[in-house]
């Protein structure tokens, strides 16, 4: 790679990084259609910078900084220490007298204050005093406020007035005395019933959002407020997104929720944690436009927010949809894996996932499964270790229909009854067996080499048999003929590969089960000189070999394997009784043509589903 090379590179990639921090969505249809070369290494290179960033300005929130041992005034400093004096104790915001802070997050701080002309106690957010908000700041502020004004549950933070003070935006909520559900986690995991009581209102919280088509996408511990009666509340919506219409009607029914008078943000008594505030930033991986974000189920009103292709959430607590960007649908299925992520943290004291880094947890996420909670905490309840892991599954039709369906199992847990988590009905276990795995994604990486390696199969196999046909009966011919034509296509194979990205942990596993079958395919022939039999004699164990290799890969990646593999173990028994049919020997262009098919199908799929 040539210094010119990366000085453009790095070029670009400054040039989006500005529109980012200037509050404009980066134009990579622009930037990709003047070097069309550069795209791939653009938006990989783009991805790592903006997950380094954002998750660098939540490291600003309070709890990170106190725990580096930095202090609010030192970040006083980084964001404007002369503005965020304007707002001090005493200070007046409109009918609103601001007393101590009790939280704060990458955007958003939260005062105690009181509401003058009623005497009463409240909550006061607004964007962080001496930041520059970006319009994209500013949209997901009033995002938030729209979706919890929207909302009127029993468990649910919802908004009591929105207001402006000299260009800042603020809303108020009411305050209580309380903690929230992190704090109580760092003490430990919870014990079983306690764990299921504090869900189950969450969970029909959660569900009254959806019913009203409003998504959470943020769920975790320090959203979820207890008050000092025991109550739970869910708050902090400042990635909430609207439900399309369709995907609403998709929900199970329910009645509406309960509007009363609600608490809305505790006051957290160490005055440590953020309350109601977005404490996690927005992980964006790459844009998007405007018609993206209505194809994939949602009307947002600020598609810039939630551009097809971001990141939304916190990396722990993320559905694997929404970890995988413009790959998945983030839905109510979100709401509910991020649920029993929370589960999870109640009976174990920590996440299902947790790295060193943010795009590490993410990783996990993705290709990872979850400890099961018994191994963490041999105490773990196992019935609500099963909800917990049903929540957690990688492809979400596998999780429950609703939070209201998640709700009713607890309740079940907490009667003493059957839950459902332990059913298993035999058309279930069937579609399981037969449907892709969350590795699955790799193979967009693969469908067209897939396509080109089955050429190469097909007319290695056709040659050889051609040559057999002719009476070639050197023993030295083939194996040199496929070792020599196969490395070099390996070779190739694998360098085309890499160009495409980054080659992850599950492809490492298949690229090793492949070259293990080619150096087996070839060891036949040393097995074949070494007790003398006829060149070319075993070979209805490639049938055998190839059909081990897609059992491998419908355990990884599909079930849908599971069909190639039995074609490939059929064809090792139909290519050992063609010696005594009376017909041609051409048991090595059967096993091209069915192995070059086993690779050219799914590779077209796969290859068609990266074009669309």
């Amino acid at each position: 790679m040539s210094e010119d090379h990366d000085e453009l590179l790095f070029t670009l990639l400054e040039r989006l990084i500005a529109s980012s921090r200037d509050g404009r969505m980066p134009d990579f249809v622009a930037v990709t259609r003047e070097h069309p070369e550069l795209e791939t290494e653009l938006r990989e290179l783009w991805a790592t910078a903006m997950l380094a960033e954002d998750f660098g300005s939540s490291a600003l929130g309070s709890d990170d900084l106190r725990s580096s041992g930095g202090s609010p005034e030192s970040f006083a400093e980084q964001e404007g220490a002369h503005t965020r004096a304007a707002y001090a104790t005493g200070r007046r915001v409109g009918d609103f007298e601001l007393h101590e802070e009790l939280g704060r997050g990458g955007m958003g701080v939260v005062y105690r204050a009181t509401q003058i002309s009623l005497n009463r106690a409240v909550a006061l957010k607004m964007i962080l005093p001496g930041r520059l908000a970006s319009a994209t700041d500013l949209s997901r502020f009033r995002a938030e406020a729209e979706a919890a004004a929207k909302l009127k549950h029993p468990h649910v933070v919802s908004v009591h007035e929105v207001g402006e003070f000299d260009g800042q935006p603020f809303f108020i909520m009411p305050l209580i005395e309380g903690t929230t559900l992190a704090k109580r986690l760092a003490d430990g995991p919870l014990l079983a019933r306690e764990a299921a009581e504090l869900l189950v209102p969450i969970c029909r919280a959660v569900a009254a959002a959806h019913r009203h088509g409003i998504l959470h996408r943020d769920l975790k511990p320090s959203n979820i407020l207890i008050d000092l009666e025991g109550r739970p509340y869910v708050t902090d919506f400042g990635l909430a997104k609207q439900l399309h219409a369709s995907q609403r009607r998709r929900l199970a029914p329910g009645d509406e929720p309960t509007r009363a008078q609600t608490p809305d943000v505790i006051r957290i008594n160490s005055g440590a944690s953020s309350i109601s505030v977005q404490d996690s930033s927005v992980i964006r991986a790459s844009s998007g436009s405007a018609h993206h974000a209505e194809r994939d189920g949602y009307v947002d009103e600020a598609t810039h927010l939630t551009a097809t292709g971001a990141i939304i959430g916190t990396p722990s607590y993320m559905a694997p949809e929404q970890a995988a960007g413009q790959r998945g649908e983030v839905g109510p299925a979100s709401d509910i894996y991020s649920l029993g992520a929370i589960l999870f943290a109640m009976l174990t004291g920590r996440p299902p996932f947790q790295a060193a880094s943010p795009v590490d947890t993410i990783l996990q996420v993705l290709e990872q499964d979850p400890i099961p909670p018994h191994v963490l905490n041999p105490s773990a309840d196992p019935d609500l270790e099963l909800i917990a892991l049903k929540c957690l599954q990688k492809p979400s039709d596998l999780r429950y229909p609703s939070a209201d369906a998640l709700a009713d199992d607890l309740q079940a847990f907490l009667a003493h009854e059957p839950i459902s988590a332990r059913s298993g009905h035999f058309s279930q276990i069937l579609s399981r067996a037969f449907r892709e795995t969350h590795h699955a994604v790799v193979l967009q990486n693969w469908g067209l080499l897939w396509m080109w390696h089955a050429v190469v199969i097909s007319s290695m196999s056709l040659l050889t048999n051609v040559l057999l046909l002719s009476g070639v009966k050197s023993r030295w011919v083939y194996p040199g003929l496929w070792v020599v034509l196969l490395g070099i296509w390996a070779a190739c194979f694998w360098s085309l590969r890499r160009r495409a990205g980054p080659i992850t942990f599950v492809e490492r596993q298949i690229a090793h089960t492949w070259a293990g079958s080619m150096i087996a395919s070839t060891g036949l022939y040393v097995v074949e000189w070494s007790l003398g039999l006829d060149v070319l004699s075993l070979s209805p164990v490639l049938g055998l070999i190839s059909g081990m290799v897609f059992l491998v890969k419908a355990a990884i990646l599909s079930g849908r394997f599971y069909f190639q593999a039995a074609a490939m173990f059929l064809t090792g028994v139909v290519m050992s009784l063609m010696p005594l049919w009376p017909i041609p020997d051409l048991r090595i262009a059967l096993f091209g043509i069915v192995s070059g098919l086993s690779f050219f199908l799914p590779g077209w799929k796969y290859h068609r589903q990266v074009r669309k």
